[in-house]
């Protein structure tokens, strides 16, 4: 196996939005000039990243959100790290055939692939509740050396939840350095993140001054990852996923307005509702300001076109042409998909009356919800609980189009004028096998 020619660090940057970068006074930094991007729809972490990996559309690699709903399981599950989600081959392919080693630091879906080194968080579950915090690891000792390197452990705690902050992109931007100055021999391709931004942005909206302090602290992380990726070798390219939008209208709840039209069905276990998914005859999977909608009872679409396209906060329901015309038909996708106004966001719960609400409401619950929980950002009463307080959200993300681009930078020329993320990717994959021209 030959040595790589090519030496690439690739940053993605969650909430790294045109207009937040220019706002700031960031669009030219260190060297860096950084262009817009069109985000690939929806534009969400998990499928930012897997159009990245691949240079498809979330209809090619089907990766439609961060969560899904799981037919043969008639269950939804968010945030599952399996690589095998992600159809279609990998920009790195060629490279790594070539004798390019690869890493991957803190990417979704990333546990089972075949690059040469990956670390991710892991955390075991109690049995009795609580956690045991941990990261996997490939090769096993990969953890113990970086968090050595880096001088402490990895805190689950600060990546998400009511303590989530930049604290976590701080030490993923550390652990990123430590890998590029190992003395074994830095990765030729190194993908890592810094999700650090996206918490406040949530919390406080895109216009706040703790969204400016947030996008600060991150462009620190980021020079200390282009220092070292300029002495161990490496170029540097980093991206954003997503832009967040001001959510200054309120929460629309769409599997409320199903349950009271006899749509969403429910059982009734100790005073609370939990969902039935096996009578419900249409639900919705939401995730920011996408809703998949699931239609059971194919009688019942209509009813459900009507009901959530004519909710105040509602810009559009999605059949399947409109969806094949976005690039999110694929079969983990609703059967229709709703898509917020500006201003507005999605919300999981369909009850009114609080005593009605699951037992995962009240805490930090990221796979059995059937939906993505902003509300987990903040605490809630009484102590040890998560806030329910659909009005604290701020900023949500999941549209795309004006206002909404995100941006890219890279230390070298890598091919062309991408405009989108798969154009991004696709630069990237050239560049790295050197059919660029560089």
């Amino acid at each position: 196996m030959g040595k790589a020619d090519k030496r690439l660090v690739v940053v993605q940057v969650a909430a790294l939005g045109r207009e937040l970068v220019e706002a700031n006074g960031f669009t030219e930094w260190q060297g860096l000039t950084f262009e817009p991007l069109e985000p690939v729809f929806p534009a969400l972490t998990c499928t930012a990243q897997a159009s990245f990996r691949t240079g498809g559309l979330p209809s090619e690699h089907g990766i439609v959100g961060n969560g899904f709903f799981f037919g043969d399981l008639m269950r939804p599950l968010f945030w599952e790290q399996s690589t095998r989600l992600i159809t279609g081959p990998r920009i790195w392919n060629s490279f790594s055939s070539k004798g390019g080693r690869t890493t991957m630091l803190f990417w979704q879906q990333s546990l089972g692939e075949s690059v040469d080194a990956i670390l991710s968080p892991a955390p075991i579950h109690r049995h009795h509740g609580g956690i045991v915090q941990s990261c996997y690891s490939k090769p096993r000792d990969l953890y113990g050396k970086v968090r050595g390197a880096v001088g402490r452990d990895f805190n689950l705690m600060h990546y998400w939840g009511p303590m989530a902050s930049v604290k976590s992109s701080d030490w993923i931007a550390d652990a990123t350095v430590a890998v590029l100055e190992d003395p074994a021999g830095a990765p030729d391709l190194c993908l890592t993140y810094l999700p650090g931004l996206d918490y406040d942005l949530q919390r406080y909206g895109p216009d706040s001054p703790k969204a400016r302090a947030a996008l600060e602290t991150v462009f620190d992380e980021l020079s200390r990852i282009l220092s070292a990726a300029k002495d161990s070798g490496h170029e540097v390219l980093v991206f954003g996923d997503y832009a967040i939008g001001r959510c200054d209208k309120g929460a629309v709840l769409p599997n409320l307005a199903l349950r009271e039209a006899g749509l969403f069905a429910v059982r009734e276990i100790g005073g609370a509702a939990y969902p039935d998914f096996y009578l419900s005859d249409a639900f919705a999977i939401v995730d920011h300001e996408i809703a998949h909608v699931h239609v059971n009872d194919p009688h019942a679409k209509e009813r459900a076109i009507e009901l959530l396209g004519g909710m105040d906060g509602v810009e559009k329901v999605l059949a399947d042409d409109e969806q094949k015309e976005l690039g999110i038909a694929h079969e983990r996708s609703g059967d229709l998909v709703a898509m917020a106004s500006d201003g507005h966001w999605f919300a999981y719960p369909w009850w009114e009356d609080k005593n009605e609400a699951p037992d995962y409401a009240r805490h930090v619950d990221i796979h059995n919800k059937p939906g993505y929980d902003p509300c987990e950002l903040f605490f809630g009463w009484p102590p040890g609980t998560v806030s329910r307080n659909t009005t604290k959200i701020k900023g949500s993300h999941g549209r795309i189009g004006p206002g909404r681009e995100v941006c890219w930078a890279a230390t070298r020329p890598i091919g062309g004028e991408p405009g989108s993320l798969p154009g991004l990717a696709g630069a990237a994959r050239d560049w790295l096998e050197g059919r660029d021209g560089n």
